[in-house]
This record gives structure tokens, sequence and C-alpha cells, in this order.
């Protein structure tokens, strides 16, 4: 072994010179956006899924054409955000603005994104704004939907709401089909922490403070009465201001844009733009009204306007009497997704993804059933109690349709031999009178099935007529039989 002896002048002279070294300062470094990882269902198929939700949007809400001056300047906004994501990880990202009062956004798989007019009315600068559709572009990015569609918690039916015929033709009477805003809306808290810091890279990279997404956040908590849907549909993971600043707070300082003269005018100009309120745009649905609105005035993309289409082209209800719909006495049976029950011989039946609509001809309009019941079967295998289920789907259901609650309580029901759970809920019916929706009952029954399933029923009627119809409903949940 060699040995290296040290004087102490020598020693001293090293100490001096180790001394006076410049010190090396750490350069922070710029944040880079994750990996979003792999998931089972295919880019393609995402996209698909993406544009059927995109056409159901332009059938259930009112849409600014793109030609619209708000949704180019969002427009040119998101193409400046879009820019900052690696081509190998982007997607056809596009942008439109619903004419909704309340505020939210809301995105779905493959890149399309919906601003309401509300949302940038209640942003108080372009970077907060850019900040929200920053956010809902990394939902898109990190495939939160997609994740959770295949995971095992979570079915595409619920993902996509599907249990208002999104995706799988179902349609819903007075409870109208699920708000088009929360089509893709139910992320869970670690989805929405994730979608904060990778907005928040989107934003810096774009040259906006991502402070100001938190700050945006905060305006809304202050509001006066409820939350506004936004926070209703993405649930807080936490302190939101806090984790984003502790994510910034070792990234390289730069100056930063907060405002436009482009957002001002856009913003001006969407105070001046007729927009409508969640119960307005729920009972125009029913009625097939937007559909036929968005194709007058040319607001529907080329690549869902043939769906579009054929429902603005459609029958819208009209008032029906009892004497039109009336049950006959002989029953048929059908057998669908893993169970059967019998009905009216001379009603329809119309089958969807995981549903299927039971209800007499002429009480079908172009989006919405007057009378019948609709049937789904969904899958949780880590679903709570009965009771549970129950609540969260009538929850969901009030949520998204605006003027529907529940009447009365939760109650036990056997049905042949399963405890299921029933409940009645009220709200307005597709057929109107004198322009006036006309009140409407829905009894809705859940049914618990083997691995996790879970079957509900929902039978529709104008309450002046569910009294007269309740005898057949009872006699179709009697037939009920899962197989």
């Amino acid at each position: 072994m060699r040995t290296i002896s040290v004087t102490g002048g020598s020693l001293a002279m090293m100490l001096v010179v180790v001394l006076t070294l410049p010190t090396r300062a750490v350069t922070p470094a710029v944040p880079q956006l994750p990996r979003p990882g792999t998931v089972s269902m295919s880019r393609e198929d995402q996209e698909k899924l993406g544009l059927q939700a995109m056409a159901e949007v332009y059938k259930q809400m009112p849409v600014l054409p793109d030609s619209s001056p708000i949704t180019e300047y969002v427009q040119q906004l998101g193409r400046k955000l879009v820019t900052q994501i690696p081509q190998q990880y982007t997607w056809p990202y596009q942008f439109h603005v619903v004419q909704q009062k309340e505020i939210n956004a809301f995105a779905l798989p493959g890149g399309p994104i919906f601003i309401n007019i509300g949302t940038i009315s209640a942003a108080q600068d372009e970077a907060q704004l850019a900040g929200v559709m920053s956010h809902e572009m990394s939902h898109v990015y990190m495939q939160h939907s997609a994740k959770a569609a295949t995971s095992t918690k979570r079915t595409i039916t619920e993902v996509l709401g599907a249990a208002a015929g999104a995706l799988g033709g179902r349609v819903l009477g007075g409870l109208a089909q699920l708000g088009a805003g929360a089509l893709i809306l139910r992320y869970s808290r670690e989805d929405e922490a994730q979608a904060d810091a990778v907005g928040a890279i989107i934003m810096y990279k774009a040259g906006y403070d991502p402070v100001e997404l938190a700050n945006f956040f905060e305006v809304l908590s202050k509001q006066g009465g409820g939350p506004p849907q936004f926070l209703s549909d993405h649930p807080n993971p936490g302190n939101r201001t806090a984790a984003i600043e502790k994510e910034v707070r070792n990234w390289p300082t730069k100056p930063f844009a907060h405002d436009s003269e482009s957002f001002q005018s856009a913003r001006k100009q969407a105070d001046g733009v007729r927009a409508y309120t969640g119960q307005q745009i729920a009972d125009g649905a029913k009625q097939g009204l937007w559909a036929k609105q968005n194709m007058r005035a040319g607001a529907v993309p080329s690549s869902v306007q043939q769906d579009v289409s054929t429902t603005a082209q459609g029958p819208a209800l009209e008032d029906v009497s009892f004497e039109q719909v009336r049950p006959s006495s002989q029953f048929t049976e059908v057998h669908q997704n893993g169970f059967s029950i019998s009905y009216p011989a001379n009603w329809t039946t119309m089958s969807g993804r995981n549903s299927i609509t039971i209800a007499p001809k002429g009480a079908v309009g172009s989006n919405a059933v007057a009378y019948g019941v609709i049937a789904s079967v969904a899958q949780d295998p880590d679903a709570g109690s009965l009771d549970q289920v129950a609540q969260d789907l009538i929850q969901n259901l009030e949520q998204s349709n605006p003027g529907l609650r529940l009447s009365g309580s939760i109650r036990s029901l056997d049905v042949n031999g399963t405890s299921a759970r029933s409940a009645e809920l009220a709200g307005n019916s597709p057929l109107q009178q004198n322009a006036t929706p006309l009140p409407e009952r829905d009894w809705l029954v859940l049914v618990p099935g083997s691995g996790g399933t879970f079957l509900d029923l929902i039978f529709i009627a104008p309450e002046r007529d569910f009294a007269a119809l309740q005898p057949t409903y009872k006699r179709m949940i009697d037939s009920l039989r899962l197989e």
C-alpha cells in the first residue's frame, strides 16, 4: 500500500486552495411532463369513445359554433397549451364552448374539451382560464378515463355516464340523460391531484404562473351558495394552493403572462352571449332542442355531424295520453345482460350498451322517454353496502339532472327472494302542457346480482298516470329473474 505524507504547510496550502474555489450553484431543473403510462384501451378506442361522447354533447347541450369569436379565442389559447406537450404523447385536442351559465369544464377521451361560458366569465385573467384548460388537458394526457374504465373498481358505464345512455343508446324521460357535462367527470381525488400537477407543468411551459390554477379554485370555493358544478365534478384532493406552491417551489423563476387584451375581449363578449341554466339545458335536451339548434348554427363538427343530424331530424315528444300508451294485459319476455323480465306485448324494446329501454310506441322521442322502464347493469366488485350503492346512484342522478329529487326515503324491497332497494324520485316529464313540463314520478329499483353486479330499473310516467301504470310496473318487477 502506498502512503502519502502531507506536511503541515502542505495541508494548509491545500485547505486554502479548496476554500478559495468558487462554489457551483445548483441550477433549478425545468419541470418535465411525466410519462402518461400505458392502458389496455388502445389509442384508437379512446378517440372513438371520445367522439361518441362528443356527439352526445351536441345533442344535449347548446354549443357555440367554432366561428364564434369566443370559441376562436379559446381555441387559440388551446393551441398555445398543446404545443407544450411532447409530440409522441399528444392527442388531437379540440376546444369548444358550451352556452351554460354554470361554471364547469370537462374533457372527453381522445381530446375533446368543453368550456362553459360561465367559466370564461368567472376567470379573472387569461392565466386562470389557461389553468382550467391545462387541468382538463391533463386528464386526457394521463388517460384517466381509460385507466378508470379498465380498472377493476370502475366500469366504462360509470366513467362515461352510460347509465344515462350517453354511449349506449339509453334515453331517460323526466330524468333526462345525465347532463353532458357529467359524461366524463367522475374523477378520483388522486386523478385530480395528478391533473393539477401535470396542468401546472403545462402552464409553466406556456408562460403562465401555475399558482393561478389554484387561485381559480379559491375564487370558486368562496362563492356564495352551493359549490359550483366544477368543484362537485372535480373533487378537491386537498389543499390545492399549498400542493401547487410546493410543486413549483424549486422550478426556475421566469416572467409570467397573466392577462391579455384577447382574453378581456372574449370575456366581455361572453357576458353578452345568451347562456342557459342547467335546468333549461336539461329541459331542452328532452325535446331534442339542442341537436336542432346546433345543426342550424353550424356548430356541429363534421366528425360527429351524421350522428347529431339523425337526432335533430328525429321526432320530438308531443303530449301523449294514457289511452295511447295503455299496456296490454298480454305479456312477453326479453332476456338481456344476465336478466329476464316480462313486459306488455304492445310495448317495444330498444337495446343499448349494458341497458335496455322498454316503452310504449309514441312515448319515446329523439332524446327522451315519457313512459316506460330503463334497466341497466353495472359491475363494481368493490362496492359498499346495497344502501350505499343506492345512495350513490340517487346522488349521481340528482346532481346530473337539474330538478330531479328523491321523494321520501330509500326502502327495502323483496324481489323474488332477493333483498333489493326501492326509491321514488320526482322530476319533470318531457311532456308539456302550456309550454310547462308536466310533473313526473320515477320509481327506482336496485337489485344486487352476483360478482359485484347490480341491476337498476327506473320506471317512468307522468305523475298524472303513474298510479294507473303502477300495477303493470309491479307485475314487471315480479317477473324479474337474474340469470
